[in-house]
């Protein structure tokens, strides 16, 4: 049996080159840009790309990606982002990362599985100036619309450098290569397993000869002149050696093209009417191997299907899944957008061999084969239920993942672990949505680092070394920290927590959503539908935590009332949510929508720290909103308080609006729960003019009078843009009685979701047996040991409250329960 590896290098022989390696060794010049380098340049400029531009030959593709971003980016600040697709191979953001910015994941085209276009110019929208480089990828080989990018590059002033790496043979309906005269660098694999296989190397094709040159010196050290550094450079210099195997490619590659072609060819028309492929375009798409997609209803079989492959001595490969949204360490460091299309495509991929030494008549055997598998199902193998779980924590966000990190700060998490399911939607747990808000936190930095420093669980302790861990650090001085500089250590917790709680016996079932869930036999029979295959499953447990966050109803909009008015009649299509204005390119959405406005007003309603935070957004970002006096007014029903950490640091400061009722007797802190901090407190302290602080004056302050305040009604109607930060409300998670009929919680009617334990409670408000719920709208008050004061009203969210007590008070009655069970 003929045996098909999915990947058969076959670069030129160097033993064939003899000739050519002896007049490399007589010349003596072995690097350095030598003669036999720049002899190829040339060629491959002239046969590759009919003469346009220029060529830099390289040691590899990702050095020429990391040279090329680097000098795009040159003159602007670090740490912006780069733009990309999640259906592409981890040097992609790697390179981004090594030359200062921060991997901006989106979804991927359904047809074409390169970006989708709506998808990024949505993002560059967005974020604006913060976007310092679009990175396309020509998903294997595809040849995406250059011009597209290039109007995308003028229209957003944002620069452009093209992952081609496995496109050089791609090419346009007239023979012209992917890439000829572009304006921004587009790079190329030379990897012995591309189809222009040397053994390693890279290309990088540009129109602007100076730009070439000026990227050749950054791969030589940014030596400009004779051993002197004038640009940002590394070692990434092509050897002579390997220039001499790319000469001997490109003498034959125009028949290595046309062979793979045929086998590309050979493969459309056997899966054709069975499988899903990539889209095509005139001209001819270089193919490393061949990639098609799985059935939808056969995905979960797809490591059993390339196995079976294998046993007939086809191999076969799953690129690129995960996809870079799915990876850990770039999770970790960059900025990851809802990537449905890309799950589905990178959860259905399969590649099949495509090579060099291979025929048509090969292609129809891998195909042959690939029915025969895939039409076999598995032998049904007699499985048992998954038995009862002891726990299920629905939302593996910062509120799902505080409560693991109160057990391990107390020792407990394994035995919290054994028996636990976590259920997330995400493809990791952690970090939840935070980092998509472009605001700091109102935590200090102590706060998150207090969660890993001094951990009794050495895994997490050793994060206080993780790159994450330091970003934050450096803000231990500042007021809060960038939410977008938080996110990446949650989820490098999360990625700690996980293995610890997979460690114990526990399990972790990512890129799954929870439907809802019914309390039947005293057991919560949950629904649950796997992301990647949407295949619907039950799981059973005794306790269920719901963890899913908060959100800002629209629906609450249509019958909120401000000054005895609804607010939508007043604002109309002038009213926007503090959720969207306060997310990364809410920003630049106000500025848009205030564009025209030579003086714009701003009406934002309600009192809590989303409303100030809000304020201080539109204060601080940059360019800056040309408000006048009193540009922006803040709308509020009861006072605003300033937290002071004793009485005696607000009589030091005059502060003396506060009785006995507003001091925490565990703390002594004065407003501990209903006062501002960080940024919010400091510009409440201005606007109420505290130990002699001047007012700022864009900032005009209105407490509604009740349901006949004119003068509220007048603001909100004259405004050019109204902001709604009234809060948020728990995110629904379906609950059943044991005949399936909805059970009614208190959240449903706007009262608060739990009780003083974190229970969460029925319509009457007793408590739900084995359900408890924590996080963002949860509605917990703290109480008792827990401390705040006696006056407070509303709700306490923070992440230190549920990573400590609040954590602790659900782990200790779940464990309990065990007990009680066990006994």
């Amino acid at each position: 049996m003929k045996r098909l590896p999915l990947i058969t290098p076959h670069p030129p022989r160097l033993s064939k080159l003899a000739e050519g390696l002896a007049r490399i060794e007589e010349a003596g010049i072995y690097s350095n840009n030598g003669p036999v380098l720049r002899a190829f340049e040339a060629s491959a400029t002239e046969q590759l790309f009919g003469g346009k531009g220029a060529c830099l030959a390289v040691a590899n593709a990702t050095l020429g990606l990391m040279i090329a971003l680097r000098d795009a980016v040159s003159d602007g600040p670090a740490g912006r982002f780069a733009l990309m697709p999640a259906l592409t191979f981890a040097a992609t953001a790697q390179a981004a990362w090594w030359a200062g910015l921060t991997p901006l994941v989106c979804d991927i085209d359904a047809d074409n599985w390169s970006a989708a276009a709506n998808e990024e110019e949505e993002l560059l929208e967005r974020h604006g100036a913060q976007i310092a480089a679009i990175v396309p990828y020509a998903t294997f080989g595809y040849g995406i619309d250059l011009d597209r990018y290039r109007w995308l590059s003028n229209r957003y002033g944002v620069a452009v450098v093209v992952d081609a790496a496995a496109s050089l043979g791609t090419t346009d309906a007239a023979g012209l290569g992917f890439g000829a005269g572009a304006p921004f660098p587009v790079v190329f694999s030379m990897h012995a397993t591309k189809p222009f296989a040397t053994q390693e190397g890279g290309l990088i094709h540009c129109a602007d000869p100076d730009r070439i040159e000026r990227l050749r010196a950054m791969a030589n050290f940014g030596f400009t002149a004779p051993r002197t550094a004038t640009l940002p450079g590394l070692n990434a210099k092509l050897p002579e050696a390997m220039a001499l195997v790319a000469q001997a490619r490109l003498e034959d590659f125009d028949a290595v093209s046309r062979h793979r072609e045929q086998l590309a060819r050979s493969y459309r028309s056997a899966v054709a009417g069975r499988y899903v492929t990539q889209a095509r375009r005139p001209g001819q798409q270089a193919l490393g191997f061949f990639p098609l997609l799985l059935p939808s209803e056969r995905t979960h079989e797809r490591d059993a299907i390339i196995a079976r492959l294998g046993e007939e001595g086809i191999g076969a490969g799953k690129y690129f899944s995960p996809h870079l949204g799915e990876q850990p360490w770039i999770r970790s460091i960059g900025h990851i957008e809802q990537t449905p299309v890309a799950d589905m495509v990178g959860g259905r991929l399969l590649s099949l061999p495509l090579s060099d030494t291979m025929t048509p008549d090969d292609v129809h055997h891998v195909v042959a084969t690939l029915d025969r598998v895939v039409a076999r199902r598995s032998r049904p193998i007699a499985v048992s239920a998954p038995p009862v779980a002891e726990t299920m924590i629905i939302g593996g966000g910062p509120a799902g993942t505080a409560m693991l990190t109160a057990a391990s700060r107390h020792g407990l998490l394994p035995e919290l672990s054994r028996g636990l399911v976590i259920v997330e939607r995400d493809g990791a747990i952690g970090g939840g949505q935070l980092g998509r808000y472009a605001i700091t936190s109102d935590s200090t930095a102590q706060t998150f680092l207090s969660a890993i420093e001094n951990n009794p669980d050495g895994a997490i302790a050793s994060l206080v070394d993780h790159p994450a861990a330091l970003a934050v650090a450096r803000h231990r001085a500042s007021l809060g920290v960038p939410l977008a500089e938080v996110g990446p250590l949650l989820r490098a917790v999360g990625e700690r927590l996980h293995a610890g709680v997979t460690a114990q016996g526990g399990t972790v079932l990512t890129n799954t959503e929870a439907l809802g869930a019914r309390r039947k036999d005293g057991l919560w029979h949950v629904r649950l539908r796997d992301g990647a295959t949407h295949n619907d499953s039950e799981r059973v447990a005794r306790n269920l935590v719901i963890a899913t966050g908060g959100h800002q109803p629209l629906d609450r909009l249509v019958t909120q009332e401000v000054a005895g008015v609804p607010l939508m009649e007043i604002a109309g299509n002038r009213l926007l949510q503090s959720d969207s204005v306060l997310a990364r390119g809410g920003f630049e959405m106000v500025a848009d929508l205030l564009s025209q406005k030579r003086s714009p007003l701003v009406a934002v309603i309600g009192g809590s720290t989303s409303a100030l935070t809000t304020v201080a957004l539109l204060l601080r970002e940059r360019p800056a909103l040309p408000f006048g006096a009193g540009g922006i007014t803040l709308l509020h029903r009861r006072p605003l308080r300033p937290f002071y950490h004793s009485v005696d640091a607000a009589h030091a400061e005059g502060f003396t609006d506060f009785g006995p009722s507003d001091i925490c007797p565990v703390s002594g802190f004065v407003y501990r729960l209903a006062g501002f901090r960080l940024e919010a407190r400091e510009l409440v302290l201005r606007m109420l003019g505290i130990d002699g602080r001047t007012p700022e004056p864009r900032v005009a302050l209105h407490r509604v009078a009740g349901d006949e305040d004119a003068a509220a009604r007048d603001i909100l109607a004259g405004a050019d843009l109204v902001i709604a930060a009234l809060g948020y409300r728990p995110r629904a998670l379906p609950l059943e009685d044991a005949d399936g009929r909805p059970l009614s919680i208190a959240a449903h009617s706007g009262a608060p979701m739990v009780d003083d334990a974190c229970r969460v409670r029925d319509a009457a408000g007793a408590p739900v047996p084995g359900l408890y719920g924590i996080g963002l709208a949860a509605g917990f008050v703290p109480h008792g040991r827990l401390g705040g004061e006696s006056s407070f009203v509303g709700q306490a969210n923070g992440l230190w409250l549920w990573q400590n007590d609040v954590g602790m008070m659900i782990v200790d009655q779940l464990l309990a329960g065990r007990t009680r069970a066990a006994a």
